[in-house]
């Protein structure tokens, strides 16, 4: 497989460099083909600016219009079309981060800002003009995976946790991110208490790191409703006789 693992950590010496190099180094002894984008060794600036799309700033200017013209046109900034063609080259995309305030760092949100644009994240037309996405996209059929790490304790990210359940807390970036573009996502990766672990601690977590790394060609991915799979109406709202009784995000995947 060729994979492309996106790491957003400030520090190479901490606990998600240390687990990032292992995974790495278990992928390529395994065969695999890796590229990585390490967001802040690459200085990447997580800014959408007019030079992106090659636009005159002096004239009007509207994010979505441009950066679909300015893909159609090759006009893109240099480090966004990289990256778009790292993850069409790529079998499956691992991003990994630290879980701050809920959410990806910024310089993460800024690489999926940047480099999923109209036309290749979203904004995808399909030949008779309706819009490829939640399971459509040009990322259909690739694997994803999230690997997140945080201080608080797993309990806290379980159903009844303070911090909510841990699929509705990553809902947004694997649902609303990974599946949109259409990406086959697989059940995230935990690292809890990572402000406090102990050697023991490190050596759990950095085995079940590697099984899931094996497991990415054939784990079971997340069982996401797909948008033109016929549990939706033509609102894109869930059909009524499908869990009636339920709201929120858990009825958007199959059980």
């Amino acid at each position: 497989m060729n994979i492309l693992w996106v790491y957003a950590h400030p520090e190479p010496r901490s606990l998600n460099g240390a687990l990032r190099d292992a995974a790495l180094k278990q992928l390529r002894v395994d065969g695999h083909t890796v590229e990585q984008s390490d967001l802040y060794a690459m200085q990447w600036n997580p800014v959408v600016t007019y030079e992106d799309y090659g636009h005159d700033p002096t004239k009007r200017f509207h994010v979505a219009s441009a950066s679909s013209a300015a893909l159609a046109a090759g006009a893109q900034a240099p480090e966004i079309a990289a990256e778009q063609q790292k993850l069409l080259r790529a079998d499956a995309v691992v991003l990994q981060f630290p879980l701050w305030w809920y959410s990806m760092p910024a310089i993460m949100k800024g690489w999926v800002d940047r480099v999923f644009v109209e036309g290749f994240g979203y904004g995808v037309r399909a030949s008779d003009g309706s819009t490829r996405r939640y399971g459509d996209g040009v990322l259909a059929g690739k694997r994803a995976m999230v690997v997140v790490s945080m201080g608080g304790s797993e309990h806290t990210v379980s159903p009844r946790g303070i911090s909510g359940s841990l699929d509705e807390l990553l809902y947004p970036i694997q649902h609303g991110i990974l599946f949109y573009t259409g990406m086959n996502v697989l059940p995230p990766v935990l690292v809890a208490s990572a402000d406090r672990m102990t050697d023991t601690d490190y050596a759990a977590a950095e085995s079940d790191l590697m099984q899931r790394v094996k497991g990415l060609q054939t784990d079971e991915p997340i069982r996401y409703r797909s948008q033109n799979g016929g549990d939706y109406d033509r609102r894109f709202i869930l059909r009524e006789n499908i869990d009636a009784d339920e709201t929120g995000m858990r009825i958007h995947t199959e059980r």
